[in-house]
């Protein structure tokens, strides 16, 4: 049902999570552990699907956070809990409030999760390709310096997250990263296609990471288009012609 970050989990007082799409009630695309409040699965499935990991967390349901991700760089402080149909419209969250759960939702993009804990602070950050490279990661851990944290403390993990075998995109998309700086060749391959480049979003993150200034940091290196059992994957469903998909979990929290 989850899967955590050695960095994280040898940490006092904290609980995180990446969880897996095992262990809800959900069925037929979304089986089991949809947690995609956007989704078009039930919604009684997918709130039962959420409270259960709150549960694992070791909060209540209303206190499992989501955002109402838009691929951007912005990021939200919470210092209380928020209703599902008031998300903020943000890709990244952060807090020094014991016993909230920031989570994020993915399918594909990579799920971050930092904390320092000796200033009780923690963050979570949705890193696709476009909140990767317009700054989602570094407003994150500005927003964390802010509540009191310091570089050199954080820590670190990207959770399941598109590996380059199975991430081909188009030589338009090559070519924006290299035009924003040059260094940036070194995470594309050549596709399987004529004008497509594989593109190695995991290895991009952790260099948004550390010229962050973050020295913490552990990739799980699970990739979610390859591992359908445990991972939705947004584009394996596209690939299939599926109407929709699932969304996984990933979060933390401060114990209360």
């Amino acid at each position: 049902m989850m899967l955590q970050a050695r960095s994280l989990a040898g940490l006092p007082g904290l609980r995180h999570a990446f969880f897996t799409r095992q262990g809800g009630v959900s069925d037929g695309i979304y089986a089991s552990l949809n947690g995609g409040i956007g989704s078009d699965d039930a919604p009684a499935a997918v709130l039962e699907n959420r409270a259960r990991m709150a549960a694992r967390l070791g909060v209540t349901a209303d206190r499992l956070l989501g955002l109402y991700q838009v691929h951007s760089p912005d990021v939200v402080t919470a210092a209380a809990p928020w209703p599902a149909q008031e998300r903020p419209r943000a890709d990244g969250v952060v807090t020094r409030l014991p016993g909230l759960a920031l989570g994020i939702s993915t399918a594909d993009c990579g799920p971050l999760l930092f904390a320092d804990p000796e200033a009780g602070v923690i963050g979570a950050a949705h890193a696709g390709w476009r909140g990767a490279f317009t700054g989602v990661i570094e407003a994150t851990v500005a927003a964390m310096e802010r509540l009191g944290a310091e570089r050199p403390r954080i820590a670190a993990a990207l959770g399941p997250t598109i590996s380059r075998r199975n991430y081909e995109v188009g030589d338009d998309f090559r070519a924006r990263f290299i035009a924003a700086d040059a260094a940036n060749e070194r995470f594309f391959g050549p596709g399987e296609r004529p004008g497509h480049a594989l593109f190695d979003l995991p290895a991009y993150i952790g260099s948004r990471i550390a010229e962050a200034g973050i020295q913490q940091f552990e990739d799980l290196a699970l990739c979610t288009y390859g591992d359908e059992a445990q991972f939705y994957s947004y584009r394996r469903s596209c690939h299939r012609g599926e109407p929709d998909y699932g969304r996984l979990i990933s979060a933390i929290a401060l114990a209360s």
